[in-house]
């Protein structure tokens, strides 16, 4: 079965450091809490705010032991007025036996404020 795994994280500034550092303990953490395998990911999709243009999220994924086979794309996201900035999202497209109810989506930072229906 084909699920999606949700999550975002915010950054303190708009640099390469943060971004990257930011992301990876997102994807991670996404990575642990669902015992994601890189085989069992048909895709993932990145997308950032206008305010963040100094990194690529889908390269520290890549650069994760093992996925760099795993199809990743960056892309912006839509500009509504009052969202919340400087912030990360992704959707990681798995196949899964897990039910909908039982995945763990992740949101870090800033961005609990995206879910709060979704926190722990």
């Amino acid at each position: 079965m084909v699920r999606g795994i949700r999550g975002a994280t915010t950054v303190q500034d708009n640099t390469v450091e943060d971004i990257s550092n930011e992301t990876l303990k997102l994807v991670k953490k996404i990575i642990q809490e669902n015992q994601i395998e890189p085989e069992s990911v048909a895709h993932v999709l990145f997308t950032v705010t206008e305010d963040l243009d100094q990194a690529f999220p889908a390269k520290v994924l890549r650069e994760i032991d093992g996925w760099s086979y795993v199809p990743v794309v960056c892309a912006r996201e839509i500009p509504v007025p009052g969202s919340l900035p400087l912030c990360v999202r992704v959707l990681m497209t798995v196949n899964t036996e897990k039910n909908q109810a039982d995945i763990k989506h992740i949101y870090l930072r800033e961005a609990v404020k995206l879910r709060p229906d979704l926190d722990e």
